[in-house]
């Protein structure tokens, strides 16, 4: 229990579309709360918007801040990242497209290779052999031209990864000066990101490390911005650890969300005396699944939404199906997701003309009361679920399925 003199204390979880906070007062008493987690009508953020409420409540200084935030896995669930390219060294531009050749599905007709983050691939004209001698000296005219092309067309992040970079750096120490010599906010270097032997391993996290920096950086410095210098901010990583808001970074971010959900599941299961438990946590956009079994279950490389990363995390299983996944009809079949409503608009329901999502699926079917959700919904935020929007949606996709059936019943006949 805190005593009079302590100030405010926060652990917020901020996903997709629902953002929560656990507020501790000065005096020490503990309150939740819950916003949609993008609501521009009402606050630029709801994180920030969430701790001003409370301070308000009692006028006092804010001691900590601790996070957790699907931003980096939502970004990259949905391909939402920055453009990025890879320069590696000349001679491997298609090594990472090539990976370790693996076919998790062995008898699939039609092979699809995973979609590449990286949208351009530079190759640099230099060479270190493993025992750090120069095989081929870095063409330093060529790389800047290379650079600025890359520039002006518009990419914003740059993954650089050089064949034996992880242990002998110079070259991709000066690249990654002459990145940001032309322009460059976000330059990841591979022997900073993975410091590991293994040319594939360390390029894949290198290039996601880039390719989400730059939206993570976005939203963690204008979170930074708003609580003050003064306020002690931390986030939540991948591994179940938390970290300064300075030294948070792409590659560590993929799962925060997700591992604060595991860190919260082990502690109740503590608790309550169970030591094996199955842990759902489904969210607006993606569904994780996770085990725990009296420890954590860590693993230092795996894959997640295609992209292969090698940083310690917690063993969570991640797929893009959440509240919020949209669900469509393609002409031929009906689909959902990998894209998510998110808060704005969100799902039918929220009042705010979005898409169908499960969301809207769960209440048609009844499994969602509008009286017993949280009326958050409307210009006001004081409005329960819309029902009725809903029926009316699947009305219309009915009567966009329809002919369709019809159709191909009667070339059957």
């Amino acid at each position: 229990m805190a005593d009079a003199s302590s100030g405010w204390r926060f652990w917020i979880d901020r996903g997709g579309t629902f953002t929560d906070i656990v507020a501790r007062a000065p005096d020490g008493s503990l309150t939740v709360d819950k916003l949609l987690s993008v609501n521009p009508e009402r606050y630029a953020d709801a994180a920030v918007e969430g701790v001003r409420r409370f301070v308000a409540t009692q006028p006092a200084p804010i001691e900590a801040v601790r996070m957790g935030t699907t931003v980096a896995t939502n970004a990259l669930l949905e391909r939402k990242g920055s453009r990025t390219a890879l320069a590696i060294t000349a001679g491997l531009g298609d090594a990472l497209k090539i990976g370790w050749q693996s076919r998790p599905e062995l008898f699939a007709l039609n092979i699809r290779l995973p979609e590449p983050l990286y949208e351009a691939v530079v190759e640099i004209d230099e060479r270190i052999g493993a025992d750090g001698s120069v095989v081929s000296p870095l063409d330093e005219t060529a790389a800047r031209e290379a650079f600025e092309r890359l520039k002006a067309n518009g990419i914003e992040a740059l993954a650089i990864v050089l064949m034996h970079g992880w242990r002998h750096t110079a070259h991709e120490r000066r690249l990654a000066a002459i990145a940001a010599e032309v322009g460059f906010e976000q330059g990841s270097v591979s022997h900073e990101v993975a410091p590991l032997i293994k040319l594939i391993s360390r390029g894949d996290t290198t290039v996601a490390d880039a390719y989400l920096s730059p939206v993570l950086r976005a939203y963690v410095d204008r979170v930074a911005t708003a609580l003050g210098a003064e306020t002690e901010l931390q986030f939540m990583q991948s591994n179940g650890g938390l970290t300064a808001a300075r030294a948070f970074r792409g590659k560590d971010a993929i799962l925060s969300g997700p591992a604060g959900g595991v860190v919260g599941m082990a502690a109740t299961a503590e608790a309550a005396g169970f030591s094996r438990v199955i842990g759902f946590d489904m969210g607006g956009t993606s569904t994780d699944v996770s085990h725990y079994a009296g420890a954590y279950e860590r693993v230092s490389e795996k894959a997640v939404a295609g992209a292969r990363l090698r940083a310690p995390m917690l063993d969570i299983h991640t797929v893009a199906a959440g509240g919020g996944s949209i669900c469509r009809f393609d002409g031929s079949r009906l689909r959902v997701g990998p894209e998510s409503a998110g808060a704005d608009p969100g799902p039918v329901a929220y009042r705010r003309g979005g898409p169908l999502t499960i969301t809207d699926c769960n209440l048609m079917l009844g499994k969602l009361r509008p009286e017993d959700f949280p009326a958050v919904f409307g210009p006001d935020g004081d409005l329960p679920l819309d029902a009725a929007a809903v029926r009316a949606a699947f009305d219309q996709l009915c009567a966009q399925i329809d002919p369709i059936i019809r159709e191909t019943l009667g070339e059957q006949r």
